[in-house]
């Protein structure tokens, strides 16, 4: 629905799409068969192979021999496999398709694949909220989803994150910081410029590539995780609720344990930020009204059923809800009461 209160049919908005690629002739043909199935198609997708030495580059030219709104730029080679050279190469699709007319710009990863109405779908959600600037689903790695421990659903993955053209433009794009969170940069720079940040929860993106994985090892990437959690400017009280949540999930403690451990390692090194204190600021104002709200819920299940205890003359662990996850305010996202409208989900 636009300001005038007319609706816009998801069909209407024109949207562009822009793919960083790196060695990824493994995955990247199915991501392909993916967009082109779509409902509704994207006016324009640049995919840019950041130097592959593989066979990507000679997959997507097949693709685009018969579709000719697909693109392919190639940048140099580089050593590193680093975020700050994927924004560098979602900067030169960006770049190329200035002067294009579109209404949504989306950034999608080469290693996902999604069912055939995935875009309508969200374009949709922009269509019917014009204060929707970013907007995603859940990824799926194997048999495993993303649960929104740490995360509300206000958070949208980086896997494939579609923005609004003035929302982005207002934010500045993506920031390069070779160490990552770029993502969750832009999507919190987002919020605090008061736009709405949304993970629908009806529709999902597999991921094929496990996190961490591209570079390092998921206990490296544990501890990598708990430095960014610094970094990015996270609350050392949510950290600490963060790291000892973790340790109860595999690998078991010692995950928990390298999230806290990356975490305050940064903090003792002085790890240099890349986000600027209002940005830090409004991060950690988040983390606290969830964490809050998480506490409050805690202590009310706790009464509830102590008062069942009273009134039944049994312990209360006899009358707990059998299949009540503990923690279960961490599970749901912990969002405060004035945001429960907005309910989720990076």
């Amino acid at each position: 629905m636009d300001n005038s209160g007319e609706t816009i049919r998801p069909e209407t908005l024109a949207y562009l799409l822009i793919t960083p690629a790196r060695n990824e002739e493994k995955f990247i043909e199915q991501t392909i068969q993916s967009v082109i199935r779509q409902t509704v198609l994207p006016r324009k997708w640049v995919i840019v192979s950041d130097g592959s030495m593989d066979r990507t580059d000679d997959i997507v030219r097949r693709f685009r021999a018969d579709h000719p709104w697909i693109a392919l730029i190639r940048m140099p080679q580089r050593k590193e496999r680093h975020f700050a050279g994927k924004v560098e190469c979602f900067n030169a699709g960006y770049e190329s398709m200035r002067g294009q007319d579109y209404d949504i710009i989306g950034n999608l990863d080469a290693d996902i694949t999604f069912e055939g109405d995935y875009f309508e779908f969200l374009l949709g959600k922009f269509a019917a909220d014009p204060k929707l600037g970013v907007a995603g689903t859940p990824f799926v790695e194997g048999t495993t989803s993303y649960d929104f421990r740490f995360a509300s659903v206000e958070h949208v993955s980086g896997a494939c994150q579609l923005f609004r053209r003035q929302c982005f433009e207002e934010i500045g794009g993506y920031m390069p910081v070779k160490d990552g969170g770029v993502d969750w940069i832009a999507v919190t720079s987002a919020r605090m410029k008061g736009w709405k940040t949304r993970t629908f929860l009806k529709r999902v993106c597999h991921h094929h590539r496990p996190m961490g994985s591209a570079s390092s090892g998921s206990l490296k990437a544990c501890f990598q995780l708990g430095r960014r959690d610094y970094y990015l400017g996270g609350h050392p009280l949510w950290q600490v609720f963060r790291g000892c949540f973790h340790m109860a999930r595999k690998p078991y403690l010692l995950g928990g344990f390298l999230l806290l451990a990356g975490y305050w390692w940064a903090l003792m090194t002085r790890v240099k930020r890349p986000v600027s204190s209002e940005l830090m600021r409004f991060h950690r104002r988040e983390q606290m009204q969830r964490l809050r709200h998480g506490l409050l819920n805690a202590i009310r299940i706790v009464a509830s059923r102590e008062a069942k205890s009273e009134l039944f003359g049994a312990p209360s662990r006899i009358y707990a809800p059998s299949r009540q996850p503990r923690y279960s305010w961490l599970r749901r996202g912990g969002i405060p009461k004035d945001r429960k409208g907005d309910r989720h989900a990076d």
